[in-house]
């Protein structure tokens, strides 16, 4: 349809050829000047300015005011599309000078191919709020970023402590991004549920462990209204998409080209582990511009936090186990470093070993090792080996066994629950029998990892052995005893061990034993640990 205007005022030379530039000269009729607007015209990011224009002139629209009206609120819509690198963002308008501080960050480019901007999914928030400051239109053909069509009807089904609120709120106000690092025990689950209750839009919760997904099956039924079909198990044989699902990092990265583009909300549950090359892919690909990260120890000795924070939204919420100690949300604890010796044997095994393994490192760092292994480098991959059997050594030693032994008969006298944290299955083993204690391992049946869990949580077993699968979102209440012996050279390890002790109780007090070998690098490792805290 065509759109008419006239100018009933005298026009001077320079006026009219202004209005040329857009329009069509279609004669003179009852003293007023008519024009015509060109198709180029109505297409064009400028038509607001034309129209002014006009206005300015004393003119009006005589004919097809509704196409006017329509053209000009395509003219300041900016459309958002689902793209596989993130958002495609396409405007009449010029909408790059809106985003220059998300492209100098990397976050926003410019694709000719597609005549559009496209941004990172987790940048998607920031590019959005811009482009609305600007005062434009933004229209969400994704459905993922604003959508009534696919919103859940979910509440949340329990009230939130001061501190879990503080944490939904921080999330809420950065956008719904970010990550929240609670302790162990705190609660992050819930401060999850609380978002998920918030945002009411599909969303993948990746875990950890298949044990992990169970737990957070049993919590979204029993702390949220969504029906058990709303929930979807995406793992091994069972891969059920629902509006809320819940993947293993395994399977999420496995499968990541079906899961891409179908939800809003990504809940990553221990994220530290996302910064890992595969895992990254997950929050890489996935087009969900709300995310909520979840660890107790988001900080990695590598350094590669800063990577994960920006996946993620930033560190939005943080509480360390001593506030919540003190504000009585979490067990009082103590730690207690115990030293023992190595036998005659041990030790002189210990020095030899010690000794090669110097000559072959070169004053190298583990991670230089590491990486001159991957590369080939023979001299360094029999480092690493020599490093491992130091130590298993130190592991192993007798005497951390009977120290152990040792304190495991003194809490059980004090009707105390104990868990025994080690790295090896073998020292884990050798620990079971002595101790006459279950064992959970990484490789053992999940059916029986469960029963063992249920024993130990109902009381049947007071004393449960547990190698780095339990360091990993395992749900083990009530114990209030733990003993390291092996595998704890970083600070996140030993926060979450400490973690598996401190469920609120009446008066309770949780005490952590750290047995390490005098005068060896275990011994410097617990200092360097303990320094930490």
């Amino acid at each position: 349809m065509a759109v008419i205007f006239k100018v009933c005022d005298w026009l001077d030379d320079r006026d009219y050829l202004r209005l040329r530039e857009f329009s069509d000269y279609l004669g003179r009729r009852s003293g007023c000047s008519i024009f015509a607007f060109r198709l180029s015209a109505l297409n064009s990011s400028r038509l607001r300015e034309y129209v002014e224009y006009i206005e300015r002139l004393g003119g009006e629209i005589v004919e097809g005011r509704e196409e006017l009206e329509a053209r000009l609120a395509a003219s300041e819509t900016v459309y958002v599309k689902p793209h596989r690198d993130g958002f495609l963002l396409k405007s009449m308008v010029r909408i790059g000078d809106f985003l220059a501080e998300l492209r100098m960050r990397g976050l926003v480019r410019y694709s000719r191919l597609h005549q559009g901007f496209i941004v990172k999914p987790y940048a998607a928030v920031d590019a959005l709020d811009a482009l609305r400051r600007a005062g434009l239109k933004v229209v969400d053909e994704s459905c993922l970023i604003e959508c009534r069509e696919r919103r859940l009807e979910v509440e949340l089904n329990a009230e939130l402590r001061p501190y879990q609120a503080e944490a939904l709120q921080a999330w809420l106000s950065n956008g719904k991004r970010g990550l929240v690092a609670l302790p162990t025990g705190a609660g992050k689950t819930v401060v999850a549920l609380a978002a998920l209750a918030e945002v009411k839009l599909p969303t993948l919760i990746v875990v950890y462990t298949r044990e992990q997904m169970q737990e957070w099956l049993e919590k979204i039924m029993r702390f949220t209204s969504l029906p058990r079909g709303e929930v979807g198990l995406f793992y091994g044989e069972e891969k059920r998409v629902a509006p809320v699902t819940i993947a293993t990092y395994q399977s999420a990265y496995r499968n990541i080209e079906l899961l891409w583009d179908r939800f809003s909300l990504l809940v990553v549950d221990e994220a530290h582990h996302l910064p890992a090359d595969k895992f990254k892919v997950i929050a890489e690909r996935s087009l969900a511009p709300y995310r909520l990260g979840l660890s107790a120890t988001p900080y990695r000795e590598d350094g590669r936090h800063e990577y994960l924070f920006g996946l993620l939204g930033g560190l939005v919420y943080e509480k360390s186990v001593e506030e919540l100690e003190r504000e009585g949300y979490i067990a009082s604890y103590t730690i207690i470093p115990r030293l023992v010796q190595l036998s005659g044997s041990e030790l002189r095994r210990y020095r030899e070993l010690k000794k090669a393994y110097q000559v072959l490192a070169r004053g190298r760092k583990v991670e230089e090792l590491v990486r001159a292994a991957a590369a080939g480098d023979e001299s360094a991959r029999k480092a690493l080996q020599l490093l491992n059997e130091i130590r298993m050594l130190l592991a192993s030693s007798r005497a951390k066994l009977e120290e152990a032994r040792a304190i495991v008969e003194e809490e059980l006298r004090r009707g105390s629950k104990i868990i025994v944290f080690t790295q090896y299955v073998k020292q884990a083993e050798q620990l079971g029998k002595l101790l006459g204690a279950p064992v959970l391992t990484g490789r053992m049946d999940k059916r029986k990892r469960r029963l063992i869990l249920e024993l130990f949580k109902k009381g049947r077993y007071r004393v449960l052995v547990l190698t780095t699968v339990g360091d990993e979102g395992i749900d083990v209440p009530d114990a209030n005893v733990g003993i390291i012996l092996s595998g704890t050279s970083s600070r996140r390890q030993f926060i979450q061990r400490l973690g598996r002790l401190l469920r609120p109780g009446d008066g309770k007090v949780a005490r952590l034993y750290y047995i390490a070998v005098r005068g060896t690098q275990d011994e410097a490792t617990m200092k360097k640990v303990l320094a930490a805290l």
